[in-house]
């Protein structure tokens, strides 16, 4: 049994249950809409995030219907802010296929974005637990700060670590935040203990994130992204971030101020990758990722349920290790 596999075992039936729900999300009587919808619907990931809703929950006992329409809520959310973002980014590809706006324009994305973000607010409606809407609410203006911050890092001069951690705690890990809320609100987790797996969840959505940076620096057509596209939409990550702040050479640091600016040539992108790789930056991403690796294995011994606490040791470890 693979990994992913062992990940869901806790939880297999809840996630048959899930994937029904979510999917009838994706229906709609008019055919061009419904089009649309079905072409989103059908390029799902892993469901990482909806697992660690229903593992949660998991602890505390049988997965009720609102953990179910939580898990739901928040995967419309992350899928409306995905197809925004392309927009904003002007990305052709998402998970290796050609993006919603590339297949159907700009304004058809946006607008089926707005759609499921309607959805999204409907199913945590459905909840009948104004905390649950109010954190679903909430989580939507965080990730669209975090893009608004990513956007002024971006034309920003200078590249730290604080300003890094603070735009992916703001977009990656608060996503996974809220799953560990989600899970713990629908089922009634007492809260010093929802705040303890809230932190480890966290811990995981930063990893998710250095470990998602650092695939942007090796060449795969399975990510659906080339080398170095991060710098080309003029971000640097955790591992440049650290290559070029551990630098004298100045050549190094005009190639990060031309990547801020958005004026780099694709060789001098390459030239900035292959430094990052040799001076360290990848090396000191994944020590970080091991770092909280560390943090998060402490909070797991709080977990009662022996077959959920396995379960997200080995999610921790697929979330650090994963290849795509």
């Amino acid at each position: 049994m693979d990994q992913l596999s062992l990940i869901r075992k806790p939880i297999e039936n809840e996630l048959k249950e899930y994937k029904a729900l979510f999917d009838s999300c994706f229906t709609h009587k008019d055919e061009y809409l419904n089009s649309a919808l079905q072409y989103v619907g059908s390029r799902q990931g892993k469901m990482m995030r909806p697992i660690l809703v229903l593992l949660v929950a998991r602890e505390f006992g049988p997965v009720r219907e609102a953990t179910l329409r939580s898990a739901v809520a928040l995967e419309l959310l992350h899928t409306s802010s995905l197809i925004h973002d392309d927009v904003v980014d002007e990305s052709g590809k998402r998970r290796g296929h050609a993006s919603m706006n590339a297949a159907y324009g700009n304004k058809v994305a946006v607008l089926v974005g707005d759609y499921i973000l309607a959805v999204t607010l409907h199913q945590a409606a459905l909840t009948k637990d104004v905390r649950i809407v109010d954190l679903i609410a909430l989580l939507g203006g965080t990730l669209s700060e975090g893009e608004v911050r990513q956007l002024a890092n971006i034309r920003s001069e200078v590249s730290t670590e604080e300003a890094y951690f603070h735009i992916i705690q703001r977009k990656t890990a608060a996503l996974f935040t809220a799953c560990a809320r989600l899970g713990a609100l629908s089922a009634g987790a007492p809260e010093p203990l929802a705040e303890k797996i809230s932190k480890f969840a966290e811990i995981v959505g930063v990893c998710f994130q250095i470990r998602d940076d650092i695939f942007d620096y090796y060449e795969d057509s399975n990510i659906g992204k080339p080398t170095g596209n991060d710098m080309a939409e003029g971000k640097l990550t955790l591992p440049a971030i650290y290559a070029v702040n551990h630098t004298e050479r100045q050549d190094v640091r005009d190639w990060a101020t031309k990547v801020k600016a958005g004026t780099a040539t694709r060789e001098e992108i390459s030239e900035l990758v292959e430094y990052t790789k040799q001076a360290g930056g990848i090396d000191y991403a994944r020590d970080t990722m091991e770092r909280l690796h560390t943090e998060a294995l402490g909070i797991l011994d709080n977990f009662q349920n022996v077959e959920v606490r396995e379960a997200l040791l080995r999610y921790l470890d697929f979330t650090i290790g994963r290849d795509l």
